[in-house]
């Protein structure tokens, strides 16, 4: 019974605090709206750190499954 109690009040608790530390990283970078469009400088940017994202991440996937073995 112990074990169940613990394991709601975990799952409550790991949602309040991704919520708290979401709801600061959007008060520390301001809202988007008031940035305005993008130039075609920031987008070719904003391109280079996604396709940068998802090589990281396939690298992980990666560097996961060889670590199975």
């Amino acid at each position: 019974m112990n074990q169940i109690v613990n394991m709601i009040i975990r799952m409550v608790m790991n949602k309040v605090i991704n919520r708290g530390v979401n709801a600061g990283i959007n008060r520390a970078l301001g809202p988007k709206a008031s940035q305005g469009p993008l130039t075609a400088a920031q987008k070719t940017e904003s391109d280079a750190a996604r396709a940068n994202t998802k090589r990281a991440k396939q690298a992980m996937r990666v560097a996961r499954k060889v670590g199975r073995f």
